[in-house]
């Protein structure tokens, strides 16, 4: 079976195509390493893969025999089509896109290029090659100005409360269109605030460990009235690989081969919680600094995946103290090679 992984250098795709090779999975990983954030970080992902990236050349890795990166970005529409014409893919893991609910305030227009132009060439290419299972990621902000908690797949999703939030839905709906019109099985997953080792710069867990390590203030947003559902990589990458064997038939209402998934932890974390379980952790306290809620932002995330626990038996598991014991395990390592950081 081959398998196409794009965002292999973003944090869950590395995370993917890692645990697929390791499997032994014939693997075509894209990205176009774009500079959201740290780049260097991006290559250390892809290096770790095995793939060496002189000359923007594709590459084989020296680590996984059936792994190759081709540095590509999703909204060239023709580099797409080829791509889809040479390899013939089984399966479809989509997990690029333009992230960060904050910056999408900043630069709209990166968000309508790749989380709605670029799924759209990924869909259009899909529908003149066919896979057999198309799986994207999607977001748990999708549930913008919801109030009823926690979050179900049914509840109703219209008011999104950022463009960010906005592209995603959107890309939910074109891919219910496509799976309608052009019979393509496809899974939606919305992600809720993952975490963990080789994480994304732009999140809460990274931020607040860099400022504590660095004894700099921490924007505690909404006064930390605030409270997610902290997602443990391990746990996402788990519940991928088996909704990757779990083709959705026909739904019972309309016959579409369409199915949306959240993957959560299940809980809903107080904001003060998770900041004094780092400051365990690290055996250093954090400077507070008070602030107003940010547009864009939603108070609280808490994910119901008992559709997940239902169709795949499985459900999120890791603790959070054990995954941030992880995560700041891996953010030394990385960040302070002499851990001169730590108290």
């Amino acid at each position: 079976m081959k398998l196409l992984i794009t965002g292999a250098a973003g944090f869950i795709g590395y995370h993917l195509a890692k645990r697929l090779a390791e499997e032994n999975h014939q693997i075509i990983c894209i990205d176009n390493i774009n500079d959201y954030y740290d780049i260097e970080l991006k290559i250390s992902r892809l290096a770790a893969l095995g793939f060496n990236l002189k000359n923007n050349e594709p590459s084989n890795s020296t680590i996984f025999g059936s792994i190759r990166f081709i540095k590509m970005d999703i909204c060239d529409t023709q580099q797409v089509s080829s791509l889809f014409l040479n390899e013939s893919f089984d399966l479809i893991l989509h997990l690029a896109a333009q992230a960060g609910v904050r910056y999408s305030l900043i630069n709209p227009h990166s968000y309508v290029s790749s989380n709605l132009t670029g799924f759209l060439n990924l869909l259009e290419a899909s529908r003149a090659y066919p896979p057999k299972h198309f799986i994207f990621a999607s977001s748990s902000s999708v549930y913008g100005l919801n109030t009823k908690i926690p979050f179900s797949e049914n509840d109703i999703t219209d008011k999104p409360i950022s463009l960010y939030a906005a592209t995603k839905r959107s890309g939910e709906l074109m891919a219910y269109t496509y799976s309608h019109l052009y019979h393509i099985p496809i899974t939606g997953l919305r992600f809720f605030t993952v975490y963990g080792p080789w994480g994304r710069p732009d999140m809460s867990p990274f931020i607040f460990t860099k400022s504590i390590l660095d004894g700099k203030p921490i924007n505690v947003f909404n006064n930390g009235d605030m409270k997610r559902d902290f997602t443990f990589i391990d746990d996402i990458i788990e519940g991928i690989v088996r909704i990757m064997r779990h083709i959705p038939a026909g739904n019972q209402n309309d016959g579409v081969s369409h199915k949306i998934y959240n993957i959560g932890n299940g809980e809903s974390v107080q904001l003060m919680d998770f900041i004094r379980l780092l400051e365990e952790v690290l055996g250093k306290k954090a400077l507070l600094h008070y602030t107003e809620m940010q547009p864009g932002d939603v108070k609280s995330t808490w994910a119901d995946c008992s559709e997940l626990e239902h169709d795949i038996s499985f459900h999120p598991h890791t603790k959070l103290s054990a995954g941030i014991k992880k995560f700041t395990d891996w953010y030394v390592d990385f960040y302070c090679k002499e851990k001169q950081c730590l108290p």
